[in-house]
Parts: C-alpha cells; sequence; structure tokens
C-alpha cells in the first residue's frame, strides 16, 4: 500500500470514620454549560473553646479575639448568595477535671438569615476543658445537610493540638475521600513549629499569633472558600509551544475522583490558550482527551493567582483512504499503540483524525484485513495509507446448502479470509482485489472426499459471480 504524509500547518480512626460514613456521603457534581459551577456553599466554622483559649494573644485573650474576629466575618456574609453557615464548638461544655472527650456540639445549624443567632451563641461560650479535634471534625460531618451540588467546608480555629488520642489527620482525610468536605482550613492561634507540623496533614494550615494576623488569615481563608481563580491550559507540540487545542479536558478531585469540570480547550482571538476558571480549594486530576489521552495529576491553583498548567500534547492526522470509487458502506479500523493489544480507536476510513505523535499498529476491517505496523504519526503531518477499490463477490447454492470457506491465495498458500454462514443459499460479499479460493462440501454430504474446490479472482470495481450445484 501507499505510504503518504501531508504536512498541515496508616490508621483505625480512619476505617471506622469509612464504614460509618458509607451511607452518609453525596457526589456534589453539577454541569451548566459544560462547567461544574456549585449552587451552594456551605462553610462550618469549628471553634476550639478548650481551657487554654484563655491564654493571651497580645492585649486580649485568644478566646475574646477569636470571638469578635469572628463574630465580624459572621457579620460581613450577610447577604452573600447562595452561602449558608454554621457554628460548632468542642471544649466548653465540661470542666477540665472530667477530660470528656465528646464535648462538642452543633450550636447553630446551617440555614439562611442565621448570622444573628451565630454571633449571640458566640458571645456566650467560655472555655473549660479540652482538645478534642478529631471527633469533632468526625460528628461535622452530620452537619452539613445531605445536598448535592454544593461545597462543604470547615474552617478550624484552634490553640492546641489533639489530646484525646485521636488522629485528625485520619479523619480529614476520610471527610475528604468520601467527598463529605474539601480540606479543611486550620488557624492556629499562637503556634509552634510542631504544632504547624501537626496540622499539615489536616487541611491547610494558616498561622495567627497576633489579631492583625488572625483577622487576615481569617479573610484570606473566607474569600477562598468561596472564590474561583483563574488558570489556562498550555496544550504543547513538540516544540514545546502551545499550539493544540480544541480537545474536552476533564478536572476531577484527586482524593475521590469526582468529575468537577469539562472544558473545551479553546486558543483565543489572540493566540493564546483561553482563560478558564478553577476551584482553588481543589487537587486536580486533568484529563486531556486525546488518542490516546494525557494524565496530569496533583494539579493546585492558588487564589487570585492565574496559573498556567502545561501539558505535552503533540498531534498529527491518520487517515486511511479508498481508491477510487468504493461499495463499502461503513469501513472502520482499529488503531492499537505499537505492539500492543489494546484498541485505542476504532476509526472510520476517509475521515482524519487527531492522535498523539507516536507509533500505531493498523487493523483495517477489510475483506481480507489490511494490517499496518510502527505507523508514525508526526507533528502536523497527516498520515495516510491507501486501501484498493475493491471488488464484489456474488455466491449463489440453487439446490443445496453448503459448507464453505474463502481463502486467499498469495505465493501458494492459502490464508483463511471467511466462513459462508451455512443456512443461507446467496452471499454477496465486498472483497479485496486478489486471487482466491472458494473450499466447500455439501451439508448433507458425510463423506470427506466430496470437498471441492473452486478457484476465481476478484478485480477492483468488477463483480464476480459463482454458482455452486
Amino acid at each position: 500500500m501507499i505510504k503518504q504524509k501531508t504536512l498541515k500547518g496508616n490508621r483505625k480512626w480512619l476505617l471506622v470514620l469509612v464504614a460509618l460514613f458509607l451511607f452518609n456521603s453525596v457526589v456534589h457534581t453539577s454541569f451548566a454549560q459544560q462547567v461544574y459551577r456549585p449552587a451552594k456553599t456551605r462553610i462550618l466554622f469549628l471553634l476550639d473553646a478548650s481551657g487554654s483559649m484563655f491564654a493571651r494573644m497580645e492585649k486580649d485573650t485568644r478566646i475574646n479575639v477569636a470571638k469578635r474576629l469572628l463574630s465580624n466575618i459572621v457579620d460581613s456574609l450577610q447577604g452573600a448568595k447562595n452561602l449558608e453557615i454554621a457554628l460548632r464548638v468542642y471544649g466548653h461544655t465540661s470542666p477540665p477535671a472530667k477530660r470528656d472527650c465528646k464535648d462538642t456540639r452543633l450550636e447553630v445549624p446551617f440555614r439562611a438569615n442565621n448570622h444573628a443567632d451565630i454571633k449571640k451563641r458566640i458571645q456566650s461560650i467560655s472555655p473549660k476543658g479540652t482538645t478534642l479535634i478529631a471527633y469533632s471534625l468526625q460528628q461535622a460531618a452530620y452537619d452539613f445537610p445531605l445536598e448535592p451540588n454544593t461545597r462543604n467546608v470547615i474552617i478550624l480555629i484552634t490553640d492546641g493540638i489533639e489530646e484525646c488520642q485521636g488522629d485528625p489527620c485520619a479523619i480529614s482525610e476520610a471527610l475528604q475521600s468520601k467527598g463529605v468536605v474539601l480540606k479543611p482550613f486550620i488557624i492556629g492561634l499562637g503556634s509552634t513549629a510542631d504544632f504547624r507540623k501537626a496540622f499539615e496533614c489536616v487541611g491547610r494550615y494558616y498561622d495567627a499569633n497576633t489579631e492583625e494576623q488572625f483577622n487576615s488569615v481569617l479573610n484570606i481563608v473566607v474569600s477562598q472558600a468561596l472564590n474561583n481563580t483563574t488558570a489556562q491550559v498550555n496544550l504543547l507540540d513538540i516544540y514545546s509551544r502551545p499550539t493544540e487545542t480544541n480537545v474536552n479536558m476533564s478536572f476531577y478531585e484527586m482524593d475521590n475522583g469526582q468529575l468537577l469540570y469539562n472544558y473545551m480547550h479553546t486558543i483565543n482571538e489572540r493566540g493564546n490558550p483561553d482563560t478558564i476558571l478553577l476551584d482553588p480549594l481543589y487537587k486536580y486530576k486533568m484529563v486531556v482527551h486525546t488518542i490516546p489521552p494525557v494524565i496530569k495529576e496533583n494539579i493546585s491553583v492558588t487564589a487570585g493567582k492565574h496559573t498556567i498548567i502545561g501539558v505535552d500534547a503533540p498531534q498529527g492526522e491518520l487517515l486511511v483512504k479508498i481508491e477510487g470509487a468504493t461499495n463499502y458502506e461503513n469501513l472502520k479500523f482499529i488503531v492499537r499503540p505499537s505492539n500492543k493489544t489494546n484498541t485505542l480507536h476504532v476509526q472510520n476510513a476517509n475521515i482524519k483524525e487527531k492522535y498523539l505523535v507516536g507509533k500505531y499498529d493498523l487493523e483495517v476491517l477489510t475483506l481480507p484485513r489490511f494490517t499496518f505496523k510502527n505507523v508514525s504519526v508526526d507533528q502536523n503531518m497527516v498520515t495516510t495509507y491507501l486501501i484498493p477499490q475493491p471488488g464484489k463477490l456474488n455466491i449463489t447454492y440453487p439446490i443445496q446448502y453448503f459448507y464453505a470457506d474463502i481463502y486467499q491465495v498469495i505465493r501458494g498458500e492459502l490464508i483463511w479470509v471467511h466462513k459462508l454462514p451455512v443456512d443461507y443459499q446467496r452471499h454477496n460479499l465486498i472483497i479485496q482485489p486478489g486471487d482466491y479460493k472458494l473450499i466447500y462440501r455439501g451439508k448433507g454430504i458425510t463423506r470427506s472426499n466430496n470437498t471441492f474446490t473452486r478457484e476465481f479472482k476478484i478485480s477492483s470495481g468488477q463483480a464476480t459471480n459463482i454458482t455452486l450445484n
């Protein structure tokens, strides 16, 4: 055949929690015009009211600073669209001597216009007991209503590490992997290096050692919980230029596999990859749906900062073309990676399609098959293979039925091509040019020596008629 190239311009808490939440998770996915846009964000403020919160932060106590700043941020969120907030507190109902490791309570649940209730409840809180972060996170999972198409966020404000032998990291991991909440935010008051290290695996950690830092961090965290940020995906050719485009990209949440976005890649009127919106609270796995697909994992975007995501996706085109007029109604061919058996695609003949630059094996579903090995697809090239125009073979049995097979004769060797159905008396085949033999025996004949052979030749564009008596 002719080949042408044409330039084309580890944790027991975790085990317990996974079992616990099998019934309590929901996939929060929705699409509008192919883009994930959550209908609602829910923020749960989880406030530490253990005894240590009476420690000083500059001129006041940590608890007073926390109550003041938290009340201010709750006030600022009144009127925010598609947002509900709630308040859970721990360490505030049992005395220190009791060391109550279940002292956590949802003080104000999620509902619309509950801001005044939250502020009132914040002012009445007085620190007492111990620090039970893991159990509080575990219970917080039940605070979020079971509703699809939402973003569930926890903002933990604490000045101490776990005191109840729980594992906050395992709990947080389970919450995220089950899709109950996004990675929590932790605001650490009066923290140390060891304190910060203890929370690295729980969520996004921020230091707040002064009231000014606390205020700034709280506003940053709430802003990140509410806003998307911009990004662009550069699909790079072999010259590392972002010229590839017009392919769908799917963005999945890295931890639990939740599908969040679909964007059809576009290059704008200035010749640059178009800007897209991504939620900075997620870590992503991106699948670029080229053939074969390209996958990039652990993608993070920073709130308020334009992020460029580069991925190698050089492409060329592949075409199998039939010479002249054809009787094939819908000829297809299978495309596989070179020297492998998995099917990448089944492509129509006479139609060009894009593939990543590389080597492929083709199996054209003609009769007999055409196979092409180590086909090279190159950047901005159309790799073309030509298939001869087929002929027609018409076989009829006017008197009896036959067992019959067709073989192609190549240098004296018989290559099996096709088995004719037994209980039909007429067969019409589209077949490639060449020399063939029809080997047959009558259906009711019980002696092998009554096997017969008929030789015939198929020519392009011509019909060959055979009648078996």
